[in-house]
């Protein structure tokens, strides 16, 4: 009896325990996760959306691929390096005001550009101001999913991570249109008026009701789809509030806060190293190919209409695979090894561009689009599920601030390396092979490490029961022994 007991109270998902409330799993969640569609699809699309002026800016200002570059790779860096700010920044005041800030600020950041005269000018505006205000529209997004999803989170993440290519499939097309009406300036005022539809977004995402006590969970279907997040958390899980509780009762209100949302004690985590390393590798190769998409294409003679569409198709292609993957990743047979779905994802990116410079023609690009969009889809569906899946709800807010943080070195050079591939061969096909292998190599990574990780926390998980069984045969033993003590005082 205390076996069965011991064992079902580790069975309730960590993140819902830890958090403090339980997660509604639907309700106005399904609004929040329609805002977080907006704000995580600009975040995303925008930077890519915005190759479509490159070749244009780059006649206009004179400079080479690698340098023109540098615009999405500074954009996407910076959005990566605000990472930690607006952590702190959301569990301060909440999501809603850091999105409808992060909109205000790339809405600015697009109408300062059109002005811009240098190329410096350009990188300052939208690569720096642009970055930061879609860092405060990306991380508020991703949290607040955490707290209102438990048993349906690998879903509501993969419809929100869908925005990005719903965007992006209109944004691509969008940007043409707008290049040949009103030039590359013209645009850009006009996208800073577009973009303020974060604003929205920010605005339906109410807090969560954290008043609610959490209660046990008996559903059959919960167990199974949370089952590997609860063994790859429980221990570490316990053994970090206990951490957190101690350095609350030393530390001030405030120094408890940071400690809580910056949290330092990751980089001892087994599974958050895992993770942090192979994205590390991964993102020098992860972006490059979907900037220089449009580029290559017209490199190979294909009109200006034509590359663009390559990304409509990429993107059209990307937005029903997320929330394909994510309802495929809620299933009870793929979520309690999620980790290897993710890892074959990034090894199957690797294929495809190995295999891009061998497809012949605009045939040739149209197939690559339709199965990048494939790959691409189904890593960005599950890349901060996996993450939240390894370091529970309760941690993800510290621990994909510090991810982006690491991350935006290679999101920063990826791009401009890959340029200068094309300047120094003055062709792309090595670019893609150079990509190709940054994603094949921690796809490869990831299989292994998660083997051997899921092994470790499967003898973890064995450990804790043992001993759970232990203290309970204890706890019987010493309850007879009283009973019989007191049975024989009594008799006598």
């Amino acid at each position: 009896m205390c076996y069965t007991s011991s064992v079902g109270s580790k069975m309730p998902p960590a993140a819902a325990t830890k958090l403090g409330h339980t997660p509604p799993d639907g309700g106005w969640g399904w609004a929040v996760v329609f805002g977080a569609f907006i704000s995580i699809g600009f975040s995303y699309a925008f930077p890519k959306s915005l190759t479509i002026y490159f070749k244009e800016i780059q006649e206009y200002f004179s400079v080479s691929y690698s340098e023109i570059a540098w615009l999405s790779s500074v954009m996407l860096a910076s959005m990566y390096a605000g990472g930690p700010v607006s952590s702190i920044l959301v569990n301060r005041y909440g999501s809603r005001p850091v999105v409808m800030v992060g909109g205000l600020m790339v809405s600015a950041g697009m109408v300062l550009a059109s002005f811009g005269r240098t190329i410096m000018h350009l990188y300052f505006c939208v690569g720096v101001i642009g970055g930061f205000g879609l860092a405060f529209n990306l991380q508020p997004a991703l949290t607040i999913i955490g707290t209102y999803f438990q048993v349906k989170r690998p879903l509501a993440n993969g419809l929100a991570m869908t925005g990005s290519p719903v965007i992006l499939f209109t944004l691509a097309p969008l940007n043409q249109f707008l290049f040949d009406s009103f030039g590359w300036r013209g645009s850009f005022l006009i996208l800073g008026s577009i973009v303020l539809n974060c604003c929205v977004a920010g605005a339906l995402m109410r807090p969560v009701n954290k008043n609610i006590q959490p209660k046990p969970k008996t559903d059959p279907p919960e167990r199974n789809g949370a089952a590997a997040e609860e063994a790859a958390t429980s221990d570490t899980s316990e053994q970090s509030a206990d951490l957190l509780t101690g350095e609350k009762q030393e530390e001030s209100k405030s120094q408890g806060c940071v400690q809580k949302f910056i949290d330092l004690s990751l980089f001892k985590h087994r599974g958050f190293l895992i993770y942090l390393v192979g994205n590390v590798v991964m993102f020098f190769g992860f972006f490059a190919p979907v900037v220089f998409m449009a580029p290559y294409a017209k490199h190979q003679g294909v009109d200006e209409y034509s590359a663009a569409f390559l990304l409509s198709i990429f993107a059209l292609v990307d937005m029903f695979v997320r929330p394909a993957t994510g309802f495929i990743g809620n299933t009870k047979w793929i979520r309690p090894r999620i980790q290897y779905f993710f890892s074959f994802a990034v090894a199957f990116n690797g294929v495809c561009h190995i295999l891009c410079p061998l497809l012949p023609g605009y045939a040739g690009l149209v197939g690559y689009a339709v199965i990048f969009g494939v790959a691409f889809g189904m890593v960005c569906a599950l890349l901060f599920e996996v993450l939240m899946d390894l370091v529970g709800a309760h941690r993800f807010s510290s621990a994909v601030g510090l991810v982006t943080i690491v991350e935006c070195g290679p999101v920063l050079l990826g791009p401009p390396m890959s340029g200068a591939l094309v300047d120094i061969f003055g062709d792309y096909k090595y670019m893609y092979y150079a990509c190709g292998v940054m994603m094949l190599v921690p796809g490869i990574y990831f299989f292994i490490m998660h083997y051997f990780n899921y092994k470790k926390l499967d003898e973890e998980q064995r450990q804790s029961v043992a001993v759970e069984m232990r203290t309970c045969e204890e706890a019987v033993q010493l309850k007879m022994s009283q009973d019989g003590n007191i049975a024989h005082e009594t008799d006598g």
